[in-house]
């Protein structure tokens, strides 16, 4: 398409605002623009698209299959031009945004509880804190420190091991059959909650203790292991977790161990960043702050830390 022909970014604003309020004139009102102004930009837009995004029903809008699918692309676009504005709009001044991504489940239970305070010892820094599974380029999405589950490897990065994993089936207490289980292989009338970023978690957990079923890969599956949490807890079965993102239900008997035996990964969770950024004052600071709370007991909605 030739970039004359592309639409601008007030039509795609005027549009995500119509969708938003289904309604021209309170777009144009959010927008500090007239009706017409806001009409004849969504118009444009259709043009250009060649397909109707709107249509009228007794004098109200309503968004079309098509302008659905747009939709969703726009906020994606608007979302990433309002981030990187605001990253300009930082550079080089006395107030710094540091980017940092999180695997879900660690950033939620394990990352944030250690932030208290951070903001106190470095008020010109303000963090910018994302989810990140799949893996990435640290330079070209502009992240200032990536916490990860892995090997301590990273292209262009320096690694900081943080902690080792050791993996724990937990359950509600009320799952469990009143004389308890007889061995691992029992876990299996339970229903085995599945994680997909660990889909041979359980496999190996039989292996290590000499054990083999054919029930290793069936089960719910879910993307991370907060809501294999959640569903252990709910009583949908067993989940097979990182012990130290659990300690909370634990602690507070919302959870329980069925069968003694843990599994310490191959694996562990690190802190990377990349090389040239190494004495980058906020990055270092952070850094800094990460390492001096690493054995800090989290408290998490005022719970009692874990033991």
């Amino acid at each position: 398409m030739n970039r004359r022909h592309l639409p601008t970014l007030t039509a795609m604003q005027c549009f995500e605002a119509s969708a938003r309020h289904l309604s021209f004139t309170r777009a144009a009102e959010e927008l500090s623009l007239t009706q017409s102004a806001v009409s004849k930009q969504v118009a444009q837009l259709e043009s250009v698209l060649e397909h109707p995004l709107f249509r009228r029903v007794r004098k109200r809008l309503q968004v079309t299959p098509e302008g659905s699918l747009y939709l969703t692309e726009v906020r994606k676009i608007l979302a990433q031009v309002e981030m990187s504005t605001r990253y300009m709009q930082s550079y080089g001044g006395q107030s710094e945004v540091l980017n940092v991504t999180t695997l879900p489940t660690f950033g939620a239970r394990w990352l944030i509880p250690r932030l208290n305070g951070f903001r106190f010892r470095h008020p010109k820094v303000y963090l910018n804190i994302s989810n990140r599974v799949e893996p990435f380029d640290l330079e070209e999405a502009r992240v200032d420190v990536a916490f990860f589950f892995g090997h301590g490897a990273w292209p262009k990065a320096e690694c900081i091991k943080l902690l080792d994993e050791t993996m724990v089936p937990v359950c509600a207490p009320t799952v469990v059959p009143a004389g308890g289980i007889e061995g691992p292989l029992a876990l299996t009338d339970l229903v085995l909650l599945q994680s997909a970023t660990r889909p041979e978690a359980w496999h190996d957990w039989f292996e290590a203790q000499g054990c083999y079923t054919e029930h290793s890969y069936h089960g719910p599956r879910f993307d991370t292991f907060y809501m294999a949490l959640s569903a252990a807890r709910a009583g949908c079965g067993v989940a097979l977790v990182p012990r130290f993102l659990a300690e909370e239900e634990l602690a507070a008997g919302q959870l329980t161990i069925p069968w003694a035996f843990s599994l310490t990964s191959r694996d562990a969770y690190y802190l990377a960043y990349p090389e040239y950024k190494g004495e980058v004052a906020k990055v270092k600071g952070f850094i800094e702050w990460i390492l001096e709370h690493l054995e800090t007991p989290a408290r998490v909605d005022g719970a009692r830390p874990a033991r």
